[in-house]
């Protein structure tokens, strides 16, 4: 049953129903997993989606903060969700298909403005919330599925626009970088986006602060679409849609898509 996913952080779900709408029309992948919906799950404006063929839904919400859903034209029940770190933020949603596929949508913390957790409560959480990740994944060894969500992190030198000058930056440090690695390591998981395109600068998050975004380019990829080795062949022809980072009202991030077909 070959399907396309899509995973897009939408900065408020109900803000933006408008541009969820309009990837469903003009892309229609048969699975959206969205991040920062900043919704209960109650308020998710699912009326809007199930006119456009999206019946099925599974999501953890919480009121005007994070929040993962994933919406679906194919059916999906909710298979776990995880508070790591305890932090009490709904941050995990996992759904399985029909075909088996698990499905795991995540936000991982952003981290705060300083990579030190001694003066940054939030740079620890972080920190904390990745170790569990790993654990959980370590304890509980997945087959059949695939990892998506924005993981706050961009892990190689050319998922920034500069290595260098983001080194001390929070979400291209080492030790996020040796984190995020450690959770990938815990389950063998194969970074779909970074094997269809090896080479070269690739962007998934803009800031809002940037004037013109698009001329700056001053991106990182912090988006990410993983699979387990089983169905990591299955997987493929991935893209990051770019110039949705400029439709009107915007989020900051940009979608990212892969085929699957098993």
């Amino acid at each position: 049953m070959p399907f396309t996913l899509a995973t897009w952080n939408i900065n408020s779900v109900r803000l933006r129903k408008g541009l969820v709408a309009q990837l469903m029309r003009e892309e229609g992948p048969d699975v959206l997993c969205l991040q920062e919906c900043k919704s209960p799950v109650d308020k998710i404006p699912v009326e809007v989606f199930q006119e456009l063929g999206y019946d099925h839904m599974v999501a953890n919400g919480q009121k005007g903060y994070n929040g993962v859903a994933i919406l679906s034209k194919l059916p999906i029940q909710e298979v776990g969700r995880e508070d790591f770190a305890e932090l009490g933020h709904a941050r995990h949603i996992a759904g399985q298909l029909e075909n088996g596929v698990t499905i795991h949508n995540f936000y991982v913390p952003a981290g705060g403005d300083k990579p030190d957790r001694e003066v940054n409560v939030k740079f620890g959480q972080k920190l904390d919330y990745l170790t569990e990740m790993r654990d959980w994944f370590h304890a509980n060894k997945p087959e059949k599925s695939i990892l998506v969500g924005d993981l706050n992190i961009a892990p190689e030198e050319d998922d920034v626009w500069s290595h260098k000058q983001l080194l001390k930056i929070v979400s291209h440090t080492p030790i996020e970088v040796e984190h995020l690695a450690q959770v990938q390591d815990a389950a063998d998981w194969v970074d779909v986006t970074r094997r269809d395109i090896p080479e070269g600068k690739l962007y998934s998050w803009w800031s809002y602060r940037a004037k013109d975004w698009d001329a700056a380019d001053k991106g990182r990829r912090l988006d990410h679409l993983w699979a387990t080795p089983d169905i990591a062949e299955a997987c493929g022809n991935s893209r990051i849609l770019r110039h949705v980072r400029g439709w009107e009202q915007p989020s900051d991030h940009a979608p990212v898509f892969a085929e699957v077909d098993l």
